[in-house]
């Protein structure tokens, strides 16, 4: 098994990083997502870092006799919530996909150890969190692995449709 790098994404990487959320969104949770507004929502991320981090696991495969071309194998995006509890940042791990042929190879446990030491390292930051599905019980097995602990908190939501074409928030 070759060795992983840990990079960030670039505007290039947004058809991938789009195309990757899209197959978690239906292996998690059976939901189809609409490919134009998940693409354009990655782009969003990756060119505005105050909403969102990107990175992506490389791992380096063999080409053409001894050559070799690193490819993604997994991602994982960061956003940041404040805690005026603890005054300080928790760094939210979501959208997290590893391709199907690298899973059960560490691939996640790179992308969170990477995150776990950036992290560790930024004044402020308090820790790590993500969420997972309750029936997920490979993702939860290997969260506590790299020593998470469930949190006791359920999550609640209110969605909301986008205005239509031509309202704006003042309408």
């Amino acid at each position: 098994m070759s060795s992983l790098r840990i990079r960030d994404a670039h505007a290039a990487d947004a058809p991938l990083l789009a195309q990757w959320a899209q197959a978690m969104a239906w292996e998690t949770e059976h939901k189809r997502l609409d490919p134009e507004t998940v693409l354009a929502g990655v782009h969003a991320g990756i060119v505005d870092p105050a909403r969102a981090r990107y990175l992506i696991a490389m791992r380096d495969a063999p080409l053409a006799g001894d050559e070799l071309v690193s490819v993604p194998v997994g991602t994982l995006m960061l956003t940041r919530e404040w805690s005026d509890w603890r005054n300080g940042e928790w760094w939210w791990i979501q959208s997290v996909y590893v391709a199907e042929a690298h899973r059960r190879q560490g691939v996640f446990a790179a992308l969170y150890r990477h995150v776990e030491a950036r992290a560790r390292a930024t004044a402020g930051v308090i820790g790590l969190r993500l969420y997972v599905e309750r029936d997920n019980g490979n993702a939860q097995r290997s969260y506590r692995a790299l020593g998470m602990d469930d949190a006791g908190y359920r999550v609640f939501e209110a969605g909301f449709e986008p205005p239509a074409t031509g309202q704006g928030a003042s309408d």
